[in-house]
């Protein structure tokens, strides 16, 4: 078995493709399912399934690709640190994100730090908490952008506390108030963030003893402000997703202390690679110089 195979078979779960994994790692479809033909015959059993649906992760392949992410971290990690050792820069940070990180502090903090550190690469995999979540647990990325508490038994570093605010039209009879109670919008036509974005809002409608009607549920924030702009329900959402409403859409604040907590998760802080630590360590002084 070498690593090359194991970057193949990686590439492929990852990506979904033969062909496109191949373009990825610069090899020819050929090649790669040499390479997973070659690992099966190794392995003695089969680890993908290849149907009209795509490809598909055997349960033999699920086992064994825990191992395979593994062993690849190690890897990198291993030659980021000989690099390191050399006086030498190099490496892959894998982050996993949330949309409001990726639009309002990831440009910002990638370009400053590709300028100091070009030859380390960012590459960056967005999802909704749940998704973030899983890409830590399963080592497809090496840290992610959570909210806190997680689900995960994770090494978390807490980061900001993001208000939790309530919008709704500008016709809607609450729109002159600049403090609202839940009491006064429990029964108001919701419209959240799907399921897996929705762990603050559950939190704190939990916390306040309120049964929201749910009239809608949308994966995109900016189709739930536009849905409120036109007067289809209120919602309630993170400060910093609040950035860019239209003028006809007010935003008021919420009775009492409701936040969510914006933190970084990892398996283990002592294990990070010297490129995932240095962008850590970047980015916690970019966000203090803010």
């Amino acid at each position: 078995m070498s690593l090359a195979k194991f970057e193949v078979f990686s590439a492929v779960v990852e990506i979904g493709s033969l062909t496109k994994a191949g373009e990825t790692l610069g090899l020819t479809q050929s090649a790669v399912s040499h390479a997973i033909a070659s690992l099966e015959s190794e392995c003695g059993f089969s680890l993908l399934n290849r149907g009209r649906a795509g490809i598909q992760l055997t349960s033999n392949g699920e086992r064994i690709l825990q191992y395979i992410r593994e062993i690849l971290k190690w890897n990198e990690e291993m030659v980021q640190e000989i690099a390191n050792i050399n006086g030498l820069e190099v490496g892959t940070v894998r982050i996993g994100t949330i949309s409001s990180v990726s639009i309002h502090w990831l440009p910002e903090i990638m370009k400053k730090f590709n300028e100091h550190h070009p030859a380390i690469e960012i590459k960056l995999m967005e999802g909704d908490y749940d998704d973030v979540e899983h890409w830590i647990s399963t080592g497809l990325v090496d840290f992610g952008f959570v909210s806190l508490p997680t689900l995960q038994n994770f090494e978390v570093m807490p980061l900001i506390k993001d208000r939790m605010l309530c919008i709704v039209s500008e016709a809607h009879p609450l729109a002159k108030q600049k403090e609202i109670s839940f009491e006064m919008i429990k029964e108001e036509p919701l419209i959240k963030s799907k399921k897996g974005s929705d762990n603050d809002l559950l939190r704190i409608l939990k916390e306040s003893k309120i049964t929201p009607f749910i009239k809608f549920e949308l994966t995109d924030d900016q189709a739930i402000i536009s849905m409120v702009e036109n007067g289809m329900g209120i919602s309630i959402l993170p400060e910093m997703v609040l950035h860019r409403v239209p003028n006809n859409v007010r935003i008021l604040q919420l009775k009492g202390e409701h936040y969510r907590t914006l933190g970084i998760a990892v398996t283990s802080f002592n294990s990070l690679a010297p490129a995932t630590k240095k962008f850590i360590d970047y980015f916690k002084s970019w966000l203090t110089d803010k």
